[in-house]
């Protein structure tokens, strides 16, 4: 357990809470909301070839639906048959139908990192976690443009972080897909997907320091954006 924790303090942790602390010092106008976003961009991109993969995969899934139902009700008695069928379907189109799941998955310990760095990462004496070349912040005003105490919840940022992961959910889910017999699976994954997931984000961010809602919000939009941008070109 001590090397899992050296392991994500050393590896996540540690630089997440520098490079937050170095973009806060130099080109934030020491707006720690500002920092966050910056912070937040710089995930985006280093991530950005597992995200765009994702959502090909994510868009690949929608569109096959139709043929993924017909083996699914071709081979409903035949478990083993229907398995070896689908994996031919995702293997000839080149489908990986976890794909859509992995950006969660990675950006689950940096949340949870981040969630270390706001709520106790910004304290005096957590600051001799700096690296040698960042410089060490007289104080750290942790507000964003003024108004905003991003060490503290935020109901307004929960439901803003709700609303935005709605939108990128309705982007990938066609409205075919959310028809369907009664008990498909699939119809009910992507219904949880739309409906439930938004609720989930906000129930979970109305407590959380507002500077994770921030977070959840520019990822979120970033995340649209390049949806935009790849389903654009795939319909051109």
């Amino acid at each position: 357990m001590h090397f899992i924790s050296l392991i994500f303090n050393e590896a996540l942790y540690r630089p997440l809470f520098n490079g937050l602390i170095f973009l806060y010092n130099t080109v934030s106008f020491h707006d720690f909301g500002i920092a966050i976003i910056l912070l937040t961009f710089l995930i985006r991109l280093a991530i950005f070839p597992l995200n765009q993969k994702a959502i090909k995969s994510q868009k690949a899934m929608n569109v096959f639906q139709p043929q993924i139902k017909e083996i699914q009700q071709k081979f409903k008695d035949d478990r083993q048959k229907q398995g070896q069928a689908l994996m031919e379907l995702y293997k000839k189109n080149n489908i990986n139908p976890a794909g859509g799941c992995l950006p969660l998955l990675l950006q689950l310990p940096i949340l949870l990192a981040l969630y270390q760095v706001l709520w106790n990462g910004l304290n005096p004496e957590r600051l001799n976690l700096l690296y040698s070349f960042v410089s060490r912040p007289e104080t750290i005003n942790q507000m964003f443009l003024g108004f905003l105490d991003l060490s503290k919840g935020s109901p307004w940022m929960a439901v803003l972080a709700g609303v935005f992961t709605f939108f990128q959910s309705k982007m990938m889910i066609s409205k075919k897909s959310l028809k369907g017999q009664p008990g498909d699976f699939s119809v009910m994954m992507n219904k949880q997907m739309l409906y439930f997931m938004p609720v989930m984000t906000v129930f979970i961010a109305w407590s959380l320091p507002a500077g994770l809602s921030l977070y959840w919000v520019v990822m979120t939009l970033f995340g649209i954006g390049q949806q935009y941008l790849i389903l654009r070109k795939k319909n051109e």
